[in-house]
């Protein structure tokens, strides 16, 4: 076994993840019904399942980061509620969501991108693409 591998989450538990996402996801939903779109996305960063490895597992949560990300509407504002911590992880799902070439999920990827590296610089971005071991 790899030095650290025992981080990840391997296929045997991805049932166990893929209902803890499911929960998370129905957590968002009543988020966004209440019109707080920035709780719905730091729902959907925290304990993200970025060191997993399983890709079922990985798909599950971006969809409900998705969900969450394309929910904003005020960018500025966001970052006036959104922690730090989160800033990298964030940009981990921007350069995702940008790789679906879908047209309203890369505008909104593209917009929160400008605001991300405005407020956590360039070394945001420079971490989220030289880090090969959290992947989402």
């Amino acid at each position: 076994m790899m030095a650290g591998a025992e981080k990840f989450v391997e296929a045997d538990n991805a049932e166990a993840i893929i209902t803890r996402i499911e929960h998370k996801s129905r957590k968002i939903e009543s988020l966004l019904k209440q019109n707080k779109p920035v709780e719905a996305l730091k729902t959907a960063l925290e304990g993200s399942s970025h060191m997993i490895r399983d890709e079922r597992c990985k798909s599950a949560n971006w969809i409900v980061v998705h969900r969450a990300l394309m929910a904003i509407k005020d960018v500025e504002g966001m970052f006036s509620s959104l922690d730090p911590e989160y800033y990298d992880i964030l940009m981990k799902y921007l350069y995702r969501g940008l790789s679906t070439g879908d047209r309203p999920t890369c505008d909104q990827c593209l917009r929160i991108h400008e605001k991300l590296t405005e407020r956590a610089g360039l070394g945001c971005i420079l971490r989220s693409l030289a880090d090969t071991v959290i992947t989402v």
